[in-house]
């Protein structure tokens, strides 16, 4: 294994990672969600090997087809998966850690696939370790990136869920990927191609994920301290919520309504810890968790359960239960 063949496959996709992280002002992905994105782009990584290796063997199916054809879609869809399942879970909130989350994936791909090369192949040829580590890597890094990114703004902006919502992405990844590879005759123009199109398109998705956090933290912030201060000073019973929950006397016991009143207040105090968080984060302090946020965890999983499925869905609409609101809750517990 040649140590300098190596790095030069190594090396950038980590250096183009660690830009991605330092652009990050909000510090929405963590150190161990970065380790597990790892993780899963190598987990993909040997599946795919072990899937393309059955298909040229038993499968017999020739080099160039696997490579144009049918690579793409094997590789993308295994490193698409974890980025899928973690946007299905409200695992993340923003376009800008979507994108994150799927580079770290498409680069643990790459470090294996380049470990695996470097081992194989005896060929120091720099030009070749230039292609691999500026072209492959960046490619399967973006390509991943793009999935994440299309994925969570088509989930932001309608109901779809699932495998539906994460085609377009996907689609778009293994066109990517079927264009690179089918510009492996002239590997420098891939290279060159990938260094205009890819940092452009995630400079775009930062600065775009940026305002749009900036904005989701501006008036949720005020909505959410609003609501709150009326449900402490006891005005509340005079608001348009406080109505409500009135009429819910007429369905479900006195004591019931008061849970859904408790569970709405905690859920806010909670939001705006997490709303604060971000903040402090942006202006580079990092703010230690209080203790008693699992004890606020543990009594809202209880009143949630207090009140019952039927309870649940009539308060929703003040609970304002969205995806991004879910998961900056839950980032909270994660860090």
């Amino acid at each position: 294994m040649n140590p300098v063949a190596l790095l030069a496959g190594l090396l950038p996709v980590l250096l183009f990672l660690a830009g991605l992280m330092l652009m990050d002002s909000y510090k929405l992905v963590a150190r161990p969600a970065v380790l597990r994105a790892i993780g899963a782009g190598a987990i993909a990584a040997g599946l795919a090997f072990t899937i393309n290796v059955s298909l040229l063997g038993p499968g017999h199916v020739s080099p160039f087809v696997l490579q144009r054809y049918l690579a793409p879609v094997i590789e993308e869809s295994l490193k698409a998966l974890y980025v899928i399942v973690l946007i299905r879970l409200d695992r993340v909130g923003f376009m800008v850690d979507a994108g994150i989350q799927g580079f770290t994936v498409g680069a643990g791909f790459a470090l294996v696939e380049n470990l695996y090369y470097a081992h194989a192949l005896a060929d120091p040829d720099p030009v070749l370790w230039l292609v691999r580590g500026l072209g492959t890597a960046v490619m399967h890094g973006g390509a991943t990136a793009i999935v994440g990114i299309v994925t969570k703004n088509l989930a932001d902006h309608s109901e779809t869920h699932g495998l539906a919502g994460a085609l377009p992405g996907l689609a778009i990844a293994i066109a990517v990927h079927a264009a690179y590879n089918a510009l492996s005759a002239s590997p420098l123009v891939g290279v060159a191609l990938l260094f205009v199109t890819m940092p452009l398109l995630l400079f775009l998705v930062f600065e775009r994920s940026e305002r749009a956090t900036q904005n989701w933290l501006g008036v949720g912030l005020d909505a959410d301290v609003e609501l709150l201060e009326l449900i402490h000073s006891g005005a509340i019973s005079d608001t348009r919520v406080g109505h409500y929950l009135e009429s819910l006397k007429s369905r479900f016991p006195g004591p019931v309504v008061g849970d859904m009143l408790c569970l709405l207040q905690i859920r806010l105090e909670l939001a705006l810890r997490a709303k604060g968080m971000l903040l402090a984060r942006q202006a580079g302090l990092d703010v230690p968790i209080d203790r008693d946020v699992a004890a606020n965890f543990a009594e809202m999983t209880y009143l949630q359960k207090a009140i019952g499925p039927t309870g649940w869905i009539a308060i929703l609409p003040f609970i304002r239960a969205s995806r991004r609101d879910l998961w900056q809750i839950e980032m909270m517990m994660k860090r």
